[in-house]
């Protein structure tokens, strides 16, 4: 039965660690009444570990963009209750995004540009917000360095200070790995 909450994209094999995070969930479900129904329609696309500092680990859970508004009703709960599982490693819920590139040309019969939603610069906004979900970014600024390299500043409320305080570090480290851009967070003065 856990294998209904993973279902990998291109019908691949999931791996060990992603089975684990499935059968995770699949528990959550069973044991947790209040999230139960709305978990039971809910599956996950991929999750994987990553590295946030030489002692520290993170989890992204990767999920259908067409889900994610229902995983967002019930990501709190999902996540204390994940990061007691997988003791103290912060996981966080990705909506899997496709990006169209330059050149995209739609098929013959529908006419018009790409779509503003797969751009590479808003999917990479729409990955930030994910990240720090249930906080909401306040602020941003680019500073363009010299030497040609950029780093953006995000600046997130100051109401949920208390709670995402210790998450900082691996929010800019799970979205440097992710986009491959630097990012530094702090809260709004």
């Amino acid at each position: 039965m856990a294998s209904q909450k993973i279902q990998k994209l291109n019908g691949a094999e999931p791996d060990e660690f992603e089975t684990t995070v499935a059968t995770e969930l699949f528990n959550l479900e069973l044991n947790a009444a209040e999230i139960k129904p709305t978990l039971r329609n809910l599956y996950i696309n991929a999750a994987k570990e990553v590295d946030v500092s030489a002692t520290k680990k993170a989890i992204v859970i990767s999920v259908p963009y067409k889900l994610l508004q229902q995983f967002h009703k019930i990501q709190p709960k999902i996540i204390r209750e994940l990061e007691k599982k997988f003791s103290g490693k912060h996981v966080m819920i990705v909506a899997n995004r496709t990006i169209l590139g330059k050149s995209y040309s739609r098929k013959a019969g529908v006419k018009g540009p790409r779509p503003r939603s797969r751009t590479l610069t808003k999917v990479h906004e729409s990955i930030l917000e994910d990240l720090v979900f249930p906080t909401e970014i306040v602020g941003k600024r680019t500073r363009c360095k010299v030497d040609g390299t950029k780093t953006t500043k995000v600046f997130l409320d100051n109401k949920d200070k208390n709670n995402i305080e210790s998450k900082l570090e691996t929010f800019a480290s799970v979205y440097a790995k992710l986009t491959n851009k630097a990012v530094q967070f702090a809260f709004d003065a």
